[in-house]
């Protein structure tokens, strides 16, 4: 049996699919089951209610962002084994995508208007890491899950201790991420300069901070 080799123009093409389907269409995920379902509603009054909701387009915001990230470094990886990798764990963020806007709509909320701009950004900073070498790529990707953990550690806190529903694909999204990042960081990632952490931890607030309100 034949393996098939994309040209960088396929690649282009499915990227692009990729992106229409992770803002407008529905994303090609993975086996695994929403963590949410089989998990009883809590009884949750307004203002819980609105805080999970809010809380989880935030995640759902991170998780677009996450998908450009993604895409931007396989499409740039130079060993087919980091962009295999990197499709991976793409598609395991697909998932992680899935449960956000499933859980955002059963809240009564909406997804975040400005998730284009996030994409679009995410991609070009993820493109330009691949450039940069395997190495400072997966490094990247290491950082960015560790600061992920850390936000979801902050989510779980925040949210009702009755939202189990929210909980648990929190709860499944933190399992993810940091075995992306520990995956990412064995398998060669380089750990990032103290100047560009910062910057990625000022980028992610802004973010958060208006995903939470719009």
């Amino acid at each position: 049996m034949t393996t098939r080799h994309y040209t960088p123009f396929d690649h282009l093409v499915m990227n692009f699919d990729q992106a229409l389907r992770t803002l407008a269409g529905r994303p090609l995920v993975t086996e695994r089951p929403d963590p949410a379902e089989g998990v009883e509603e809590g009884e949750l009054g307004e203002a819980e209610k609105t805080q999970s909701m809010r809380l989880m387009r935030v995640n759902h915001s991170g998780e677009v962002a996450a998908q450009a990230l993604y895409q931007g470094q396989a499409l740039t990886a130079k060993l087919p084994e980091v962009r295999e990798r990197m499709e991976r764990a793409a598609a395991e963020e697909n998932d992680h995508l899935d449960w956000c806007e499933k859980r955002v709509k059963a809240l009564d909320g909406h997804l975040s208007y400005f998730n284009p701009l996030w994409y679009t950004g995410s991609f070009a900073i993820g493109a330009a890491a691949g450039l940069a070498g395997d190495k400072w790529s997966l490094g990247f990707v290491a950082e960015t899950e560790r600061q992920v953990v850390r936000h979801l550690d902050d989510h779980l806190e925040k949210l009702s201790p009755d939202d189990h529903k929210s909980r648990a694909v929190l709860e499944q999204m933190k399992v993810d991420e940091t075995r992306h990042g520990e995956l990412a960081k064995r398998a060669g990632g380089a750990e990032l300069p103290g100047p560009v952490k910062t910057l990625m931890q000022l980028t992610s607030r802004i973010m958060t901070g208006t995903a939470y309100w719009l």
